[in-house]
């Protein structure tokens, strides 16, 4: 069986060493168990001085990939430019914009994490905020089912959600946690003011972690005999009763 071609491919220490120094985002470094070497050494200090997402895995899953010689180490190019939450929010103050920050804890398929970009920035979101380990690939699929939008919306990848939704709080934006661990709705919570909103997994939803630091739990005003929705439409319900009240 041929092998599925990736564009967005990169293989051989040597090559993913000189794209991460040039200064190119990498989606993912994936590294090949029990391959030890003075210049895979130099690889892995790289990839955790420039916090680059890595996943050590089997052989075979690396000739998945690529039958060439790889050397123990293959990288997928990120098709968009992560950008750093504090350069964004400084920005977003500076235009004189009321943000609205976008965060999602545990969303992991790409699809679903396309179709919440096309949502977020139809519904004037500032930026998405994402976890470093633990959430979707930024991949051509997610960039097609987002209908291009991710091309548009700054995606900012953390190395620890934790502290960077403490950054927001500590710049003066009111976190909200959509969840139904509460008795309040969503169309009680001001969203006049500066907000980030957390959206979770359908199956874990929102971390303890981050509930703890949300400043508000709120959720979705539900009438039927089902009582759950996905993350996307949960999110596209929620965006939509932000925008409806900054209107």
């Amino acid at each position: 069986m041929a092998k599925q071609k990736y564009d967005n491919l990169i293989y051989g220490i040597r090559a993913i060493m000189e794209t991460i120094e040039s200064g190119k985002d990498l989606e993912k470094v994936f590294i090949q168990k029990g391959v030890k070497s003075e210049l895979m050494k130099e690889l892995l200090q790289l990839i955790q001085k420039k916090h680059v997402p890595f996943s050590v895995v089997p052989v075979e899953k690396i000739a998945r990939f690529t039958g060439k010689n790889h050397q123990g180490a293959v990288a997928f190019v990120s098709p968009v430019q992560y950008y750093d939450i504090h350069n964004v929010l400084s920005q977003i103050f500076e235009e004189g914009k009321n943000p609205l920050i976008l965060i999602l804890d545990g969303i992991t398929d790409v699809r679903n994490f396309g179709g919440l970009a096309r949502t977020a920035e139809c519904s004037g979101v500032d930026a998405i905020l994402i976890p470093t380990r633990g959430g979707a690939q930024v991949n051509p699929d997610a960039i097609k089912t987002s209908a291009g939008a991710l091309n548009f919306i700054p995606v900012c990848r953390s190395t620890n959600l934790k502290e960077s939704i403490s950054y927001l709080k500590d710049s003066g934006l009111q976190v909200v946690a959509c969840t139904e661990k509460t008795d309040i709705l969503l169309g009680e919570v001001d969203f006049k003011v500066p907000t980030a909103l957390i959206m979770g997994s359908e199956d874990e939803g929102i971390s303890g972690a981050y509930l703890g630091l949300s400043d508000v739990k709120a959720k979705i005003k539900m009438s039927g005999r089902i009582s759950s929705l996905n993350v996307a439409a949960a999110t596209a319900m929620a965006l939509y009763e932000i925008t409806t009240q900054r209107s």
